[in-house]
């Protein structure tokens, strides 16, 4: 559902389109329509589609609060090597993407390193850092695409957590994506040194 203006008090229309209907942005679109539209998760590819990604259910939106909150308590601690986000935040990617991992971290050094528009709404970069955690709606195809574009584009690790076949998969530069089935922890190696996720909770 793609939302537009109705009258000049920023009211809105919602319009359905057809799923044989794709729509293309560009950049400053994509940052106007996400001002409008703020309760919603939009992504841009780097081809400039627009994905609107709904609302998750109760049992991915407690795994995400699990992963973030775990991921917070680190960052707390270890707040002089880094930033951490959530899943609504957007990276606009070198290949010109925008996209939201579910949650992140950016390196101080990188992120010290961006000018003051480069850190506009959308800072950016890729995170050093990502996470995307499946729901029962979303296809693995796509999110494993997904993780191979962060990689390409500057991620150092990623995580993707397939809780319906309690999967992880793991993505590093140069190396091929390694599998998990069960893990009960995950380490941050070198990239977030001493996090580790209990997949306990995540699991549920």
């Amino acid at each position: 559902m793609v939302q537009t203006p109705a009258s000049p008090k920023n009211q809105t229309l919602p319009i359905e389109l057809p799923s044989s209907i794709r729509l293309y942005v560009t950049q400053e679109q994509f940052a106007a329509i996400s001002a409008v539209n703020r309760d919603l998760k939009l992504e841009k590819t780097a081809q400039g589609e627009l994905i609107v990604n709904p609302p998750t259910g109760w049992e991915t939106g407690e795994r995400n609060l699990s992963l973030t909150g775990q991921l917070y308590r680190w960052y707390e601690e270890n707040e002089d090597l880094g930033k951490a986000f959530d899943s609504s935040t957007g990276f606009i990617l070198p290949n010109s993407a925008t996209r939201s991992p579910d949650a992140s971290w950016v390196s101080q050094q990188r992120w010290d390193a961006l000018t003051p528009e480069q850190k506009g709404t959308f800072a950016n970069i890729c995170p050093d850092f990502v996470v995307e955690l499946r729901s029962g709606s979303d296809g693995l195809e796509p999110l494993q695409a997904k993780m191979k574009e962060y990689i390409d584009n500057g991620a150092r690790l990623g995580w993707l957590l397939n809780p319906q076949q309690r999967q992880v998969e793991i993505y590093r530069p140069g190396l091929e994506v390694e599998v998990l089935q069960n893990p009960t922890k995950l380490s941050g190696e070198d990239v977030l040194p001493g996090f580790v996720l209990n997949m306990r909770r995540v699991w549920g």
